[in-house]
């Protein structure tokens, strides 16, 4: 049996962690996450999914304020890990500490890198229109996400897909490469050299960024919408200026001949607009201060009608 400290913050992270509770092949001797955040109107504190899935299964969890701090560092050397595994943990590891591990700092990315090495993999893979993604198990080193892979799997995305489902696949299907890969690093597995040439980078994402720009081509604000669903969303303005997410789209293949953001026809189900080359049909929204509801819901209460400009 394997000791291994295990980092990770969100959602994704606890698929790896509870593969590797499941593959009883592994002693988890810590759980290291994010410390408690304020959230919400009321500032209350919330806790990581990482740690609120640790504590349901009596896991030790640590919340290093910056996990390089000289103690906690002592406390990893103490520990005397076989594997710190990484997965979305939201911090850098120094030197010192990926060199603590026997078989060093495994890191579970949503990416087949050296594509999208950063923050938001899953997201920019879906606004970039990619027509894959994927998980690299990976052996970290200083820079972001640029040590020497040990495996890779690969996960088709189709023109519906939101970020949603494919993190979902993701985080399932990188926990069991996960697990997979751990005994075969310990078996003397060796990693292949990321190809510096073809990098690309996923920086952290912002809430204006889902703002929708329609001069666009209809597919990417497709993809856009795609990839900030449900995180942030995608948003426009009604023309009395209060806000509406777009969550859910479709490309027609109709040339637009009108002004970008024009409602160029509504129906019973839904309604299209002007982007830079195609009419967009939009499927599902959801108008300020109201929740997601079909389109046609919101058209029945006339939320716009054909003519309307939106994001002005």
């Amino acid at each position: 049996m394997w000791n291994v400290v295990f980092m990770g913050t969100p959602d994704f992270a606890v698929g790896s962690l509870n593969a590797l509770i499941e593959a009883g092949q592994y002693h988890i001797q810590a759980v290291v996450t994010q410390p408690d955040r304020p959230k919400g109107r009321g500032q209350k504190m919330v806790e990581t999914p990482v740690k609120t899935f640790a504590l349901q299964q009596g896991l030790p969890v640590f919340q290093p304020l910056k996990v390089k701090e000289p103690d906690f560092v002592q406390q990893l050397k103490e520990w005397k890990p076989d594997f710190i595994v990484v997965a979305a943990f939201g911090q850098f590891l120094t030197q010192e500490i990926l060199d603590i591990p026997t078989y060093g700092c495994i890191n579970v990315h949503a990416s087949l890198l050296p594509k999208y090495r950063g923050a938001a993999p899953i997201q920019y893979a879906i606004i970039k229109g990619e027509k894959e993604s994927g998980v690299t198990i990976m052996r970290m080193e200083r820079g972001m996400d640029t040590g020497a892979m040990y495996s890779r799997v690969a996960v088709p995305i189709d023109e519906e897909m939101n970020f949603a489902r494919l993190h979902d696949e993701l985080m399932n299907k990188g926990a069991r490469l996960l697990t997979d890969t751990l005994p075969r690093i310990a078996d003397g597995l060796q990693p292949e050299i990321q190809d510096e040439s073809e990098a690309t980078y996923a920086t952290l994402l912002t809430k204006e960024m889902a703002k929708i720009d329609w001069t666009r081509p209809a597919k990417e604000v497709h993809d856009m919408v795609r990839g900030f669903d449900p995180v942030p969303g995608a948003f426009t303005c009604l023309p009395d200026g209060k806000l509406l997410k777009i969550w859910e789209t479709r490309v027609t293949g109709k040339p637009a001949d009108a002004e970008p953001g024009t409602v160029l026809s509504v129906s019973k189900k839904d309604f299209t607009v002007a982007c830079g080359d195609e009419e967009l049909r939009i499927l599902t929204v959801q108008p300020e201060s109201k929740k997601r509801m079909p389109a046609a819901v919101f058209l029945n209460g006339r939320g716009v009608q054909a003519g309307d400009v939106l994001g002005n």
